[in-house]
């Protein structure tokens, strides 16, 4: 006799508390093993491909490509057990959810070793729990309604309806509450679209959509015409445009929705400031062509120039910190994690080298090289994109020689590099033509004033207009 275990939507870390569902890689009638990829998803880090920890047949799917899950709701039930004649299983009365039934996998000790975080069957579970019954699939979101009763806090600062205190939180999200805090919305007026009345992001966006429109038809409502007396000219009120309602709409969700929320935050939170130099990058580039004749694995400027960046900031440590708002303090960091600006066909993204004060420019040519080239084919995980504590964007690649780039939140600074051409220089006294690249450092101001982030940027210009310097650094 055959159990049907459902298989939920995991936690896959980061904080990250929905997924779209972007490809089905099963059918129902499928044959899954242990472990075996069944979906593929879009996060608002990067895309990834969500193992089942059952094995068995597949019996159903919840929700539809494209549709946006939060963690915790279903995404397949699998009947796991010996299938009756004719390929069918016998199923219990309803599915039990992921966890409640020793699974096949947790029976003899031996799990699918799996690593996402929120479940896995690497052990046996220490007890049974509570069988829930057997919910529909998830609906599409619909307009979350006032709800008549009054809504209490919880415990644990959450916010419950007054149905349904003895019930799960209404709202678990800490980006929901955020998005609500900052918009003025009270969660305890929202009623939840999603499993057990849980409050989603897009139940706050439809309420400000919602205030938004109401705000507008207030405006447009005419006020009624004062009384004048007789033969006095009237003067007709301007007309008063009507909203424009054409065009495309493009919702900011997945990795478009990140990163519009984290450069908000960063002009939102931090004072930066913007200093640039000129510099003569004609040595830096003929030390490149050297090293490259010589045999070996290829140097890459941007593997040069993360390295000048890291010597920097052992000189400049002030530059690479965070700040902790609510302790009013600066953290300053003790490791190097250089992200770099990449643009791929889903969007800028921001992969980051770990440790990179402890790789040589080989080693950093070859992280970046890696991390590239999962971006392009989007198989970057949600650990590739965070933990960043320094970015390099060369924005050169775009033709262009200068920008103001918004900083990566919640770091201190950012190094930009401009196009390399050859320009009008005064060498050694005499005017010749020289590589002349522009180099700016946009940089929080709390974490350190101008003469600090001048000295950064001045030692970076010396380092590439003679890499013999970054010698005396090592």
């Amino acid at each position: 006799m055959a159990q049907v275990l459902e298989f939920k939507l995991p936690d896959l870390g980061e904080g990250l508390t929905e997924a779209e569902i972007v490809r089905w890689l099963v059918e129902v009638g499928d044959v899954v093993a242990v472990d075996q990829p069944v979906v593929e998803v879009e996060t608002a880090k990067a895309m990834v491909e969500v193992p089942c920890p059952y094995g068995g047949v597949v019996t159903a799917r919840f929700g539809e490509e494209g549709t946006e899950l939060p963690v915790g709701a279903p995404l397949i039930t699998v009947a796991v057990g010996e299938p009756a004649s004719g390929g069918s299983t016998d199923a219990p009365d309803g599915p039990v959810t992921e966890g409640t039934r020793d699974t096949p996998a947790a029976a003899d000790g031996k799990g699918s070793g799996n690593v996402l975080v929120g479940y896995g069957t690497s052990e046996a579970p220490a007890r049974r729990r509570r069988v829930r019954p057997d919910r529909p699939a998830p609906a599409p979101v619909s307009a979350p309604a006032v709800p008549a009763a009054p809504a209490v806090a919880s415990a644990n600062g959450g916010v419950r309806t007054a149905e349904a205190v003895d019930g799960p939180v209404a709202v678990i999200s800490p980006l929901v509450r955020r998005l609500a805090r900052e918009n003025g919305i009270d969660l305890r007026e929202l009623t939840g679209s999603g499993p057990d009345g849980l409050i989603l992001r897009a139940d706050v966006e439809y309420a400000l959509r919602a205030a938004a429109a109401q705000g507008r038809t207030a405006t447009a409502t005419p006020e009624p015409h004062p009384r004048v007396a007789p033969g006095t000219a009237v003067i007709a009120p301007a007309p008063v445009p009507a909203p424009a309602t054409a065009g495309t709409r493009i919702p900011l969700k997945g990795v478009r929705g990140a990163v519009a929320d984290k450069l908000s935050r960063s002009r939102r939170e931090i004072p930066d400031a913007t200093c640039w130099v000129d510099a003569d990058a004609t040595e830096l580039m003929r030390a490149r062509a050297a090293m490259n004749a010589a045999g070996g694995p290829k140097i890459s400027l941007l593997a040069l120039l993360a390295r000048i960046c890291t010597a920097a900031l052992a000189r400049f440590p002030e530059l690479n910190s965070t700040v902790d708002q609510e302790a009013r303090e600066v953290v300053r960091l003790d490791h190097v994690h250089l992200g770099f600006a990449a643009q791929t066909d889903r969007g800028l993204v921001v992969p980051v080298v770990r440790d990179a004060h402890a790789r040589d420019t080989e080693g950093l040519g070859a992280e970046f090289a890696r991390l590239t080239e999962a971006a392009r084919t989007g198989t970057l995980t949600p650990a590739d994109l965070t933990g960043g504590t320094f970015t390099l964007n060369n924005y050169g690649v775009f033709g262009v020689d200068g920008s103001t780039p918004i900083i990566n939140h919640p770091e201190a600074a950012m190094l930009g590099v401009g196009r390399i051409i050859p320009k009008p220089w005064v060498h050694e006294g005499e005017l010749a033509v020289r590589q002349v690249v522009q180099l700016s450092l946009t940089f929080d101001h709390r974490v350190c004033d101008g003469g600090t982030a001048g000295g950064f940027l001045r030692h970076v210009a010396d380092c590439v207009e003679q890499p013999a310097v970054l010698l005396r650094t090592l």
